[in-house]
């Protein structure tokens, strides 16, 4: 499954984030964790591409992201649990498209699993689009972000701007979790 997906995001302090925590009491937290792979030298990193499988308690997914011009082309592949760990721990990734795509630039036997960073998530649409409350784990870190995932860029810029000055949160730039997470490794 390709998906187009188009997110705009803010790092929170912990204050704001039991702010906004407050207004989302009634969605169910869940917890996710990404385990993210390059290679040894980061070559997909060099292609603009990552590559993950999230786990969930009943599920997982293998997903490739690739920046277009706005935001990024997301190429998803359900996973069961099992398979997300033969995975994981084998380094063998399953035939399909993302698999294709990755051998199109680097031998996929050469992809590594770099570690994982968990998340807690409380998810719910809104009238402006899917809003993501997360806390973040990774590396001996903790941190907090709010995305608002939409489908049209202008308007959805707008709408978060609007939601952040109406929540007096100050926006602070967010890289993606997987760049976050890649800062933490030993260079």
């Amino acid at each position: 499954m390709t998906h187009h997906e188009i997110e705009y995001k803010t790092l929170l302090s912990q204050e704001e984030f039991q702010k906004i925590e407050k207004q989302l009491l009634h969605v169910e937290p869940v917890s996710q964790t990404n385990y993210y792979f390059d290679t040894e030298d980061f070559a997909l990193k060099g292609h603009k591409m990552s590559l993950r499988i999230r786990t969930y308690s009943d599920r997982a997914e293998l997903t490739l992201k690739i920046p277009q011009d706005v935001g990024n082309l997301e190429y998803n592949q359900a996973l069961s649990l099992g398979t997300a760990a033969s995975t994981i721990d084998s380094l063998q990734f399953p035939d399909g498209e993302i698999k294709s795509i990755i051998s199109q630039h680097i031998p996929i036997e050469n992809l590594n699993l770099l570690g994982h960073l968990t998340t807690v998530r409380r998810e719910i649409p809104t009238k402006i689009g899917l809003m993501a409350l997360d806390c973040n784990t990774y590396a001996g870190r903790k941190d907090y972000e709010l995305e608002l995932e939409v489908t049209e860029a202008q308007k959805g810029k707008a709408d978060f701007e609007a939601f952040l000055q109406a929540n007096q949160i100050k926006f602070k730039y967010a890289k993606s979790k997987v760049a976050r997470f890649s800062a933490t490794l030993a260079k």
